[in-house]
């Protein structure tokens, strides 16, 4: 008996996968501080390690890696910034309402994460 073969299963057009999604028209000025930034977070973490490894007093160490920390949080409140600035404000004044209640289930998921 011979097996009748499989149609192809019909998708709809799916969006980019997350970690290949760009920005569109991104800020030069802000993509240069954000950048300046990280350039200087990197050195930060180039010192705890200096810290760890010259065996520092464990208090100190802690207050730098608070340091660090910190920074980070200014890069990540600039680029969310940006992005409410840019890609969301576009999407939820979009005629598309598909498009506008898919950027406000991303922005609610994105702030449960973020204020962890």
């Amino acid at each position: 008996m011979k097996k009748k073969p499989e149609r192809p299963v019909k998708t709809a057009p799916q969006e980019a996968p997350a970690s290949e999604r760009q920005v569109q028209g991104a800020d030069p000025d802000t993509k240069a501080e954000n950048l300046r930034r990280l350039a200087r977070i990197q050195g930060q973490v180039g010192g705890v390690a200096r810290m760890i490894d010259g065996e520092r007093y464990c208090p100190d160490i802690l207050l730098q890696i608070d340091s660090v920390q910190e920074a980070l949080r200014g890069v990540s409140r600039e680029l969310l910034r940006s992005h409410l600035r840019q890609s969301a404000k576009a999407a939820l004044t979009a005629k598309d309402k598909t498009r506008a209640e898919e950027t406000i289930d991303e922005l609610v998921e994105l702030f449960q994460r973020y204020r962890r």
